[in-house]
């Protein structure tokens, strides 16, 4: 029998989002196929320290499971090493798999520590990572292909705030308030009139230094899941109708009836075709890797706007992600073992490409 594949699962982290990140981690953990992987769990806690955790469910529910964790230093010496703090031995990956929602797990600073250490890792590149991270970044480069977008203005702390009547000449009422560098809804505000501007605008830069004000787009939020490296493709649609004014993080992950998911919607064949092909574009340009999910917009007019992109989706047991792929013909432990193998041949490909100095 062939040794399994140690597969490194990174869930926690320093993010906001740190609690949905133990729920998507805990179902990746459940689905993954343990005759061909053998899941290694390290834990990211919210002050950065990391640890290797039994692989046992209730690490990722209970606080008291993942102490019993052996602190670790990772990764050492370009091996795939868990060097254990205090000495011990060291543990080992072939492949990590960062389920790390938001800041310090999406954004490509951990991407970067593996491509540093040389280990194959599951989703976007770094650049694929903090550009899709970005809100800003994101529509700029959405913009300069082409790809429809909602109207925006970006607000840095250090700056002058624009004032409440400047952006209802510009956009008129409502419009969203968000931290440029956050998911989940995390920080999201919705300003209906000038007497919550400055509470969104406040909450929204405690979650980062930089803020995008944009305006409402009246639309269907549609949902489509991408999959792939060089050749991607795309699932069928799926739909958020939220209970509520927009799809808040309460919606997503606390409250059992904020929202009911249509998995997949009927959509005209053309509209359909046009938001698949849309998805794909989308994760091309902006340099993505194994998998993303894309939110559109589509409004009465059938015109589509491209909301956002999330390179880590959620994989929760509601998560639109793996919900698509599903009902495209792709179960949940098969798309599991699928992004593990882009991300294996994506490194092969890439250390071909490689070269040092001294070679």
């Amino acid at each position: 029998m062939n040794e399994r594949i140690k597969v490194g699962i990174f869930f926690g982290g320093k993010s906001a989002e740190h609690e949905v990140s133990l729920q998507s981690a805990k179902n990746v953990y459940k689905a993954i196929d343990k005759e061909k992987f053998q899941p290694v769990l390290i834990f990211i806690g919210k002050d950065g320290r990391w640890f290797l955790v039994n692989n046992d469910e209730k690490v990722f529910t209970k606080e008291e499971a993942r102490k019993d964790g052996e602190e670790v230093v990772f990764p050492v010496g370009g091996e795939g090493l868990l060097m254990k703090v205090g000495g011990g031995e060291a543990s080992k990956i072939d492949v990590a798999f960062p389920v790390l929602h938001g800041t310090f797990g999406e954004d490509g600073t951990v991407q970067g520590l593996l491509n540093l250490v040389d280990i194959p890792f599951v989703g976007a590149s770094v650049l694929g990572s903090s550009v899709g991270m970005d809100k800003e970044a994101t529509k700029r480069v959405l913009r300069d292909n082409g790809i429809p977008i909602a109207d925006f203005v970006v607000v840095k702390k250090e700056e002058e705030i624009p004032s409440y009547n400047s952006i209802v000449e510009k956009f008129g009422t409502p419009f969203f308030i968000k931290p440029a560098n956050m998911g989940s809804s995390v920080g999201v505000y919705k300003v209906e009139g000038e007497e919550n501007y400055e509470e969104a605008i406040n909450g929204a830069f405690l979650y980062d230094n930089k803020l995008i004000i944009e305006e409402f787009v009246k639309g269907r939020e549609v949902e489509c899941s991408v999959l792939g490296n060089e050749s991607p493709k795309s699932s069928k649609l799926g739909e958020v109708v939220p209970k509520k004014d927009f799809y808040s993080y309460d919606a997503k992950y606390i409250s059992e009836d904020g929202a009911d998911l249509v998995v997949p919607v009927e959509l005209e064949k053309e509209t359909e075709r046009k938001i698949r092909e849309m998805a794909v574009n989308v994760f091309s340009a902006l340099y993505c890797d194994g998998f993303a999910r894309v939110d559109f917009f589509l409004k009465e007019d059938g015109s589509v706007i491209v909301n956002e992109i999330n390179t880590i989706p959620g994989f929760t047991k509601i998560s639109m992600y793996p919900k698509l792929w599903e009902v495209s013909g792709i179960s949940y432990p098969k798309l599991i073992t699928y992004l593990i193998k882009l991300a294996i041949k994506k490194h092969k490909k890439n250390k071909k490409l490689k070269t040092t100095f001294f070679d």
